[in-house]
Formats: C-alpha cells, sequence, structure tokens
C-alpha cells in the first residue's frame, strides 16, 4: 500500500525567487501545497500565479508576527512600523507591552489580503517562526473561526526523533505546548507531527531529515520545507538563503522521485 506524505512548503510571497521555486515545485507534484505571506507588496503579483492551482494544490496562509512590515503600521506591536523579533512575542515579561488587538489586527489585514486575492479561505494555517502556536494567535483562530463551515486545518506541533536537533525541537515543542489537543478542541483538524526541523545554517541535514519523513512520516503528519531561489529581495528580507536553494534542487531531483518509489510512498496531492 502507498504511504502518503504530506510536503508544504513555507514562504511563498517571501521574495520573487521564491515563489518561483516553490510554483515550479508544484508544477512537478513535489509538494503538496504552500503556505502564503501576504504582507509584502509582491502578493499583488504572487497571488495570479497560485491561485489557478487553489484545489489542485493545498494554499494555505502563513501568518507573520516576526521581523518583517507590519500591514497595520504603527502600533504597540511595530511601534516602527516593524514587526518584532520573536522574544517580544514569547516572553511574558516583553509580552505584555504589546495589545492583544494589535495583534488580531494585523492577522486579520493578512487573512483578509488572502480572502480577497484568491477568493477562498487558507485551506490550511500555520506561521512564520511557529507564531500560530502562541496563545494570542491561538485566540485569534477560535475568534475568527468560530463557525465549523470553512474553518482551516492547522499545523501541529513537532514530534522528538531527530537527535541533531533535539534543541531547535524541543524549543518548538515548548512554544507549542497543549497546543494539538486545545485547538482540536475547538474543532479544527490539526497536520501532526511536525517533521522537517533541522539546523538550516547546516544545509547537508536537510536530505536525511527528508529520507526520515519519507520512510517513517505518518499521513496525518507534515513535512515543512523552505525551497527558493536566492534574488536580492530575498536577501534584504531574511536570513535563511543558500539552503533554500539546497532544498530545492533535492526536491527537484531524480534521486527525490526514486527515494520516493523505493520507499513506496507518494507527494499527497492537495489538501489530503
Amino acid at each position: 500500500m502507498t504511504r502518503r506524505i504530506r510536503l508544504i512548503a513555507d514562504d511563498y510571497g517571501l521574495a520573487p525567487g521564491v515563489s518561483a521555486a516553490i510554483l515550479d515545485l508544484l508544477h512537478r507534484g513535489r509538494l503538496t501545497g504552500t503556505s502564503c505571506m501576504t504582507g509584502f507588496p509582491e502578493w499583488a503579483g504572487e497571488a495570479p500565479r497560485i491561485k489557478p492551482l487553489c484545489g489542485r494544490a493545498a494554499v494555505g496562509l502563513h501568518l507573520t508576527l516576526t521581523d518583517q512590515p507590519a500591514i497595520t503600521g504603527r502600533s504597540s506591536l511595530a511601534p516602527e512600523g516593524r514587526l518584532p523579533p520573536l522574544r517580544s512575542l514569547a516572553l511574558p515579561v516583553l509580552r505584555n507591552r504589546i495589545g492583544d488587538g494589535d495583534i488580531h489586527a494585523e492577522l486579520d489585514a493578512q487573512y483578509s489580503r488572502f480572502v480577497e486575492a484568491l477568493g477562498q479561505q487558507p485551506d490550511f494555517i500555520d506561521g512564520h517562526q511557529h507564531v500560530h502556536f502562541l496563545p494570542v494567535v491561538r485566540a485569534w483562530l477560535r475568534m475568527r473561526f468560530s463557525e465549523a463551515a470553512g474553518r482551516p486545518a492547522l499545523r501541529g506541533a513537532p514530534a522528538f526523533g531527530n537527535a541533531a536537533a533535539v534543541p531547535k525541537v524541543a524549543a518548538i515543542a515548548a512554544l507549542a505546548a497543549g497546543f494539538d489537543r486545545s485547538m482540536q478542541s475547538a474543532g479544527f483538524s490539526v497536520f501532526k507531527p511536525l517533521a522537517g526541523i533541522y539546523d538550516w545554517r547546516q544545509p547537508e541535514r536537510f536530505a536525511p531529515a527528508l529520507k526520515a519523513a519519507i520512510e517513517a512520516l505518518p499521513e496525518q503528519g507534515l513535512f515543512m520545507c523552505h525551497p527558493g531561489h536566492v534574488d536580492e529581495t530575498l536577501r534584504a528580507r531574511d536570513p535563511m538563503q543558500s539552503v533554500r536553494e539546497t532544498e530545492f534542487a533535492i526536491l527537484a531531483s531524480d534521486a527525490f522521485g526514486a527515494s520516493l518509489v523505493q520507499a513506496g510512498a507518494e507527494v499527497m496531492e492537495s489538501k489530503g
């Protein structure tokens, strides 16, 4: 029996080279879908390119609350118009300086841009730097999607397994404590466990992480990845750069296709 693997690329809309690489892999059938960053000026041009794939691929919303310009401009969330580092949202001593209403307004703006451009609800929701795990974002999800109809799936918490990534997994798991259970109780479907976590400063670790997912990730799980082509826009916006080329090359390769066949697996289509 063929096992199906859910492969989701983060960061569609972050930079033209990232979006182009993700579209390429979607057309090759090497990804299940992608989550979109709607806060950048390029979104107006990138949305029409992904829209024809809606329904064939899973197209989600990548909530962004850190290190990028805020759609909503200056607020307690972004005093200078720029979203804060993750620690300002995750650490209570810093978090108390930010109003929940300002965070929810930014999330509403990102969500509205997605719906207006693509004409549909997101198939799923996740978060840049895993911000969807934060309590304030959990509250927004419950309020925004209080009705069962059209409720998106959510990316769940990671499972331990990759010894080389244990510290990083532990940090994300701490942020995600109680998320899967509480959001399932609220009526959301949750893709779990989350796989694909490794130290991206060591690009050679991506291939083993992908191989482990091909061999063992359950169908309800999700493997996140970050393929892309490096361009000037990406260099200006995000420190994760050359490793994106590595991920793209591996996912586009004949060797990846062969490894799927050998493991009796296939890339899951659409929402799964």
